[in-house]
């Protein structure tokens, strides 16, 4: 099979790689569609990368025994994995499993186990059937690019009642921008990149405030009759902004951090959580049971499709990691038989 990886900065090509063979309930899927995440920052730093990926839709095409699924299924690939057996799992919440197997443990390499490449191994239970007549391209929109804000959103109840502020409008803000529009909330973005400024707003955007701006609290507090959003998303895992939306909420309102950050963000425990009595979440995926939810909006909404800014070929990953670099762009998908 093929694959692509990252062999130095700025540098990303197409390599020949062994073929897959399904294992227990591991099973082979042919990757139709592959969306592009934060893959980029390998791609500037310069480090090396042969696994690149955790987002896919695609085919079963071999199984070891039988199982949820079967050859010619199409499945969405959810990212990582986890053990299958404790509670975390069992009750869909599989991202936070604090046993989950390696994956080269179990086969001896890690050859299988990214989604930049024509096929991929995944248990399972992890897989999670495309109805019929939606198109792979869209169906990869369930894993990253709806998936995170959708859980989100399912946590702290968004409905056509609230205001959501959304700071961070890359591929995971925008499409968060889909899911709080399409439950018929008001929506405030924020982000400082024009390209993406104008695309939330083509997605339905209500208002976007540039962070850089010096009165760019006080844009969201006027834009709320002085009460503050409902509820936030941060998609930037900057410090800055997580500041933002934690000085932006309501009294009593709820805050989501959805940006990976490795940074320490200031909280003060009396003047910000107990005075003000809000919620802090901490959102990476979504539980498997919302999965038809997701597929739902996939499905109705009338800018879902819009998420995707570009498609390429697996053949041209380079120019495809530099417009996902570039920042001007929502979601990247990547198509491994081209």
């Amino acid at each position: 099979m093929r694959k692509a990886i990252i062999a130095g900065e700025r540098q990303a090509m197409v390599v020949e790689a062994p073929d897959l063979h399904p294992k227990e309930d591991w099973v082979v899927v042919k990757v139709m569609a592959a969306p592009m995440c934060t893959e980029y920052k390998l791609f500037l730093s310069g480090q090396r990368a042969e696994f690149l990926g955790h987002e896919a839709a695609g085919e079963v095409v071999a199984v070891a025994q039988p199982g949820r699924v079967k050859v010619g299924d199409r499945v969405v690939v959810q990212p990582l994995h986890g053990c299958g057996v404790c509670r975390l799992c069992i009750s869909g919440d599989y991202i936070h499993c604090q046993n989950a197997p390696s994956f080269e443990a179990i086969f001896g390499t890690r050859e299988g186990s990214a989604t930049y490449a024509q096929y991929l191994l995944k248990p399972s239970w992890l897989l999670s059937p495309i109805p019929e007549g939606v198109p792979y391209d869209l169906a990869a929109l369930a894993c990253c690019g709806l998936g995170p804000t959708f859980g989100a959103c399912e946590r702290m109840n968004v409905n056509a009642f609230d205001t959501v502020l959304i700071t961070g409008l890359g591929a995971v803000g925008l499409g968060g921008v889909v899911n709080a529009k399409f439950r018929g909330a008001r929506v405030i973005g924020v982000d400082a990149i024009p390209y993406r400024a104008a695309y939330a707003r083509r997605l339905g955007a209500d208002y976007v405030i540039d962070p850089t701006a010096p009165d760019a609290l006080e844009q969201i507090m006027a834009l709320t009759e002085g009460r503050g959003v409902d509820a936030a998303m941060d998609c930037s895992g900057v410090v800055a902004a997580q500041r933002l939306c934690v000085d932006a909420v309501r009294r009593r309102g709820q805050v989501a951090f959805i940006g990976e950050s490795q940074e320490a963000m200031p909280l003060r425990i009396s003047p910000d959580m107990l005075r003000k009595g809000i919620a802090l979440h901490g959102i990476w995926h979504y539980n498997l049971a919302l999965f038809p939810k997701v597929m739902h909006v996939i499905q109705h909404s009338p800018v879902v499709k819009d998420l995707i800014s570009h498609t390429f070929p697996m053949s041209r990953v380079q120019e495809a990691f530099e417009v996902s670099a570039s920042h001007e762009c929502a979601k990247i998908i990547l198509h491994p038989w081209e």
